[in-house]
């Protein structure tokens, strides 16, 4: 199958996935499609195996590639291998969507805000107070502050408010930094790999991050309460 073929088929499991991505876990040496005399990719039923089993890990176990490589070379992907039929025929071609379109930025006014979030214009205006939620130019959310909104919400139900949460801002913050850092090399590059590179970087650096602190919480929790 070509490159756009193996997109249209892992897109029906892994709606996220792109060609960009693709291409970066050949270059990490995860999968290796063979070449046509033109250059062209052609991808076996055994890459689209190790294709899904790398997603799967991903989205499912949050697994660095690192882990997943060496799975990979133990034969774990053969175990949920699954054949897969495809019309490759020029008239039934599979036609797949634009492999680099990004999600449309989510834009929300304050009240609109509020009522995704379940939270009332008070609480918002302190999580802003506290650094937890920024508005953007033009007065309008995004995504992120959607969440943190969300959960501050449910959060709140607990006892829980915003200035309790201010060390997980600053936290992020340093985090954030440090992460940058790392990642900053390769985004000076003008290579479109090397920004693809970065891209996977920082999504393993933020599931990393996240399984490190709910390890640390868990952790902590036993320790205060006896567990």
């Amino acid at each position: 199958m070509s490159i756009g073929e193996v997109l249209a088929v892992l897109r029906s499991d892994f709606p996220d996935v792109t060609i960009s991505k693709l291409r970066f876990l050949e270059t990490e040496g995860l999968v290796e499609p063979q070449r046509t005399a033109s250059g062209y990719r052609k991808y076996s039923r055994d890459d689209v195996a190790r294709l899904r089993f790398i997603l799967s890990a991903q989205r499912d176990q949050y697994l660095p590639l690192r882990v997943i490589r060496e799975q990979l070379s133990e034969g774990a992907h053969l175990a949920q291998a699954r054949p897969t039929l495809v019309a490759v025929g020029d008239d039934h071609r599979p036609e797949p969507r634009a492999a680099v379109e990004e999600p449309a930025v989510l834009r929300l006014r304050a009240q609109e805000l509020c009522t995704r979030a379940g939270i009332d214009e008070r609480l918002l205006a302190d999580l802003e107070q506290h650094g937890l939620v920024t508005v953007r130019a033009g007065q309008w959310y995004d995504a992120d502050a959607l969440a943190v909104a969300e959960v501050a919400g449910q959060l709140a139900e607990y006892g829980v408010e915003p200035r309790h949460l201010r060390a997980y801002r600053v936290a992020a913050d340093r985090e954030a930094g440090l992460y940058a850092q790392l990642v900053a090399p390769l985004m000076r590059q003008h290579d479109p790999t090397a920004r693809a590179r970065a891209a996977e970087a920082v999504r393993e650096l933020t599931m990393l991050s996240q399984r490190l602190h709910a390890a640390l919480l868990r952790s902590g929790l036993n320790d205060a309460l006896g567990g």
